[in-house]
């Protein structure tokens, strides 16, 4: 009796008869980051400047008057130059106001590191590119003005600079392409017809 009285109590025991715990499942793998409303915005936001750009561009090219084309003239440049956050657009501003006082260097500067903020800022890399030709540097120029049409291949403002570096070569046909590339662009622009007539004459003999 004592023998089955012993063995009914160990089977009784809290330790003997609680059931034994279940292993831990396999951790699953974490799924994958979802974007930030943040990025999402900006992404909402890059991609509505986009579009109201390229149209603001499509309204310059059939623009009726010289009015209407001016003020979209204005507007699209503008658009270039606050692309990009407002940091940049500072280093763009003071880098403006040094190249028109004659220190294309410092300027040359502030257009650099508006860059390494953002390394797609057109009207970053148009500025350069008058800066480095005000301090003599052609070739850098010439290919500063090539990153902006690389990104921004209806920037009549750049085509219009490029024209320039090319007339100061005594580039004619190289002027004249350009500009008329501009010209159809934004074909109102503020004496260009008789710009372009004068870089045709100069370019191709033409006197018509």
């Amino acid at each position: 009796m004592r023998r089955w009285m012993l063995l009914c109590c160990l089977l009784t025991s809290p330790v003997l008869a609680q059931p034994a715990p279940p292993q831990a499942a396999p951790p699953r793998p974490a799924a994958p980051a979802a974007p930030t409303a943040a990025a999402d915005r900006a992404t909402a936001a890059a991609a509505a400047r986009k579009a109201a750009l390229a149209q603001a561009l499509d309204a310059l090219k059939v623009a009726i008057s010289d009015q209407e084309a001016a003020a979209l003239e204005t507007k699209i440049r503008l658009m270039w130059l606050n692309a990009s956050t407002p940091a940049v657009t500072l280093l763009i501003g003071r880098g403006a106001r040094e190249l028109k006082a004659g220190a294309a260097e410092d300027a040359e500067g502030d257009f650099s590191a508006a860059l390494t903020l953002d390394p797609d800022s057109v009207e970053a890399w148009h500025h350069l590119a008058q800066a480095r030709f005000a301090a003599g540097d052609t070739r850098g120029a010439i290919a500063a003005i090539s990153e902006t049409l690389k990104r921004e291949p209806r920037h009549f403002a750049a085509l219009q600079t490029l024209s320039r570096f090319a007339e100061a070569r005594e580039d004619w046909k190289g002027a004249y392409e350009a500009w008329a590339k501009a010209m159809e662009i934004a074909p109102k622009l503020e004496g260009g017809t008789e710009k372009l007539k004068d870089l045709k004459r100069r370019a191709l003999g033409d006197d018509t």
